[in-house]
């Protein structure tokens, strides 16, 4: 490759860099940031389903699970206290990624995962040693404010460190990092629902402290992305840092165009503001409906009500969360997958084939949990091969999602915003990821005693809706550096009317032109 780089038939370059071990080694420790947010997940349905913890702090609900099984099993979780103790975390990670945004763009990205890191590890000291609700709901606001951090920054941090032809897959570490999470939850709650005396909830919730750490740590050893020095006027040390990440002499190119992205960035007085204009119109649609469309796929009433959901459907309280690790596993494997093919077949091959895959996988459960517990929730005998049968399909469904919408719901976000309105931009999308997981986490219990199993025909019908988004509004971006892709937005047949070429990266484009006379066309 000359050491200008080159220009692709549709005018895109690509900067001369290699996977080096450092950048490697950061971007690992990065998506460690994901192991909060997926330990949170695992560990909320586990410990709701202990009947240790419910007869504590939520007895009205011990008491309907204790009830004979002939009542409407349904209904038994229904409980307003018990989902705001698990959906009051996503409305503090909706509030902290505001604040992050403004804490991102001003002081790096590393400061907000240091904050992630504390703010979790305070709520998860308070969540073990809790003696009353209100200490819990205390607990996992701390740990939301963390969340809240941590996802804002993490994902822009891959993105701007990873050479663009490996971006997909070290950005996708994040996701990986979640589901590691959940699945170490589960496993955890598997074993400490057997401790005797009934106080292995504590050990459940006190170990986030560990994932918090790791992260906190973490943070503390990382460098800050170039775009993030530059942004902050630290030009040669952005520049030696771009060396050392690209594992090469001549990055002149790659750093012109983030010194050009960044005046273009420094121009903007009012990021939120100008969010609103016209030519953004394509990113702030991007921002809002990914997330929105993932919370909608019902992946998180799977998750994090995987113990309640299989305890409803007749599994005892082990065998519930035994079924919870095998979903956690599938999710960490399916997770590799999207790793290995996301800069292979590309994120609209991926997304289009796992909404396929869900919504097949949620007709089927459907029809199963109606056809045996009908519309009044008494199943009866539950056969060995029903629960089979239903494990299996949500697993595929598990899958479905692990390499799909799960980590490109993070990734495809994280990578199209440029510069000027990156910061804000991911905040957006993590505000919105956050509220729908609050109404969602709130409302799903409710949902699923009046819905019943109708529930998941409702997010089959969201899937439909999401994947034909896809097909018609989003462009592929595989393979394109980060601060290349106005060119996306330009060629597309509909967003092309809101990005004009006179109008997209102006700056970019002057700061460009004086490097052009040394690439090769192809």
């Amino acid at each position: 490759m000359p050491a200008g780089g080159f220009v692709v038939g549709d005018g895109q370059n690509a900067y001369p860099g290699k996977l080096t071990p450092f950048v490697l080694f950061t971007c690992v420790v990065a998506a460690m940031g994901g192991l909060i947010f997926g330990y949170d997940i695992g560990i909320s349905g586990g410990v709701t389903s202990m009947p240790s913890f419910l007869k504590r702090f939520f007895p009205s609900v011990y008491r309907k699970q204790q009830e004979d099984a002939s009542t409407n099993q349904y209904c038994q979780y229904d409980s307003a206290t018990l989902t705001m103790f698990t959906s009051s975390l996503y409305l503090a990670a909706l509030i902290s990624s505001l604040v992050a945004s403004t804490v991102t763009r001003k002081f790096g990205r590393r400061l907000s995962m240091l904050f992630g890191g504390i703010l979790f590890c305070a709520g998860a000291l308070i969540n073990g040693f809790a003696k009353h609700v209100w200490m819990l709901i205390v607990g996992r606001i701390l740990l939301g404010f963390g969340i809240g951090f941590a996802n804002q920054a993490v994902p822009l941090y891959l993105s701007e460190m990873a050479p663009y032809k490996y971006r997909g897959a070290l950005n996708i570490g994040f996701q990986l990092s979640i589901t590691i999470g959940i699945l170490v939850a589960e496993v955890l709650n598997y074993f400490f629902a057997k401790i005797k005396g009934g106080w292995g909830w504590r050990l459940s919730l006190g170990g986030a402290v560990v994932p918090a750490l790791i992260i906190t740590i973490g943070s503390l050893v990382l460098p800050d992305t170039p775009n993030s020095m530059i942004e902050r006027g630290q030009h040669e040390e952005a520049k030696t840092k771009l060396r050392r990440i690209r594992g090469v002499d001549d990055v002149s190119q790659e750093f012109d165009d983030l010194v050009a992205a960044s005046k273009e960035s420094q121009s903007i007085e009012h990021p939120w503001r100008n969010l609103l204009r016209r030519k953004y119109r394509p990113h702030l649609t991007m921002a809002v409906m990914i997330p929105f469309f993932q919370q909608l796929t019902g992946i998180n009433v799977i998750m994090f009500y995987a113990p309640v959901l299989f305890n409803t459907i007749g599994f005892t309280t082990d065998a519930s969360l035994m079924s919870a690790v095998v979903t956690g596993s599938v999710n960490v494997a399916a997770t590799l997958v999207s790793i290995y093919g996301v800069d292979r077949w590309g994120r609209r091959f991926l997304f289009l084939e796992g909404g396929t895959q869900m919504l097949i996988c949620q007709a089927v459960v459907a029809a199963c949990i109606g056809a045996k517990f009908g519309v009044d929730g008494t199943p009866g005998e539950l056969p060995k091969w029903y629960a089979i049968v239903v494990v299996t399909f949500i697993c595929i469904y598990v899958a479905g999602f692990a390499w799909s919408w799960g980590p490109l719901g993070w990734l495809v976000p994280s990578e199209i915003f440029p510069l000027e309105i990156r910061s804000a931009a991911q905040s957006i999308t993590v505000s919105v990821n956050m509220i729908f997981t609050f109404i969602i986490a709130q409302i799903f219990l409710t949902m699923l005693c009046h819905l019943k199993f109708g529930l998941f025909l409702v997010f089959a019908f969201f899937v439909v809706v999401m994947s034909i988004f896809v097909y018609i509004f989003l462009p592929e971006t595989k393979g394109i550096p980060i601060e290349e892709m106005g060119q996306v937005w330009r060629s597309h047949w509909y967003w092309s009317r809101f990005v004009e070429d006179g109008e997209y990266g102006n700056a970019l484009e002057m700061g460009k032109s004086s490097n052009q006379a040394g690439t090769k066309h192809v």
